[in-house]
């Protein structure tokens, strides 16, 4: 694929992906884009399809899966979710650093495609902060709650996993795992700006 590489971002819930990405998105105007990942959940309030996912059917999205028309895919508490390769590479036509925001179970797959991305992790500083950042969300039933827990220590032990990631930022503070961020991008933001001017 074409233009600049993709950057895988992951971490569990809560870590903080979402404040880091919309600073970077801020400072670099235009030269990152997001791949619309597709899912088979409900839209929440204030979503909007095509913008924030593709909401699609159990269907849509197998037949989709079943054509490779998917560079991954997984089911998260009874959904599914996917990024496909239009999605991706939609952003890299306009010379745009793609930024995916994939768990665990995608890394993998995606570690098995050509797609060569930058492994970017982003981890809390520990459970105990994660919980009580995810409990003052107030977005999450006990059991949700619980189950992102889960998911936040498998995905916490894997992410030491060497030679997995090719970064992993521990979002203490968040100036901080900011420049970390920055630092591990600097050469293919060079090259999505200078692809700009040209």
């Amino acid at each position: 694929m074409a233009g600049p590489r993709p950057v895988v971002l992951s971490g569990p819930s809560g870590a903080g992906k979402s404040t880091l990405l919309k600073r970077l998105l801020n400072d670099f105007d235009g030269v990152f884009g997001f791949s619309v990942s597709h899912t088979t959940r409900n839209p929440r309030p204030g979503e909007t399809n095509g913008k924030d996912y593709h909401f699609v059917s159990r269907e849509v999205m197998q037949k989709g899966i079943d054509k490779e028309e998917f560079i991954e895919s997984a089911v998260f508490s009874g959904n599914m979710y996917g990024t496909s390769k239009a999605a991706v590479q939609a952003v890299q036509a306009k010379n745009q650093i793609c930024i995916l925001d994939i768990d665990m179970q995608g890394v993998k797959s995606i570690k098995k495609t050509d797609l060569n991305p930058i492994y970017i992790s982003i981890q809390p500083p520990s459970v105990e902060i994660l919980e009580k950042r995810l409990r003052d969300r107030k977005t999450e039933s006990e059991e949700s709650l619980q189950k992102r827990l889960r998911a936040a220590r498998e995905d916490i032990e894997i992410s030491k996993e060497p030679g997995l990631f090719d970064a992993v930022i521990l979002n203490d503070d968040l100036e901080e795992a900011y420049g970390q961020l920055k630092d591990s991008l600097s050469e293919e933001i060079e090259k999505a700006q200078s692809g700009k001017k040209s």
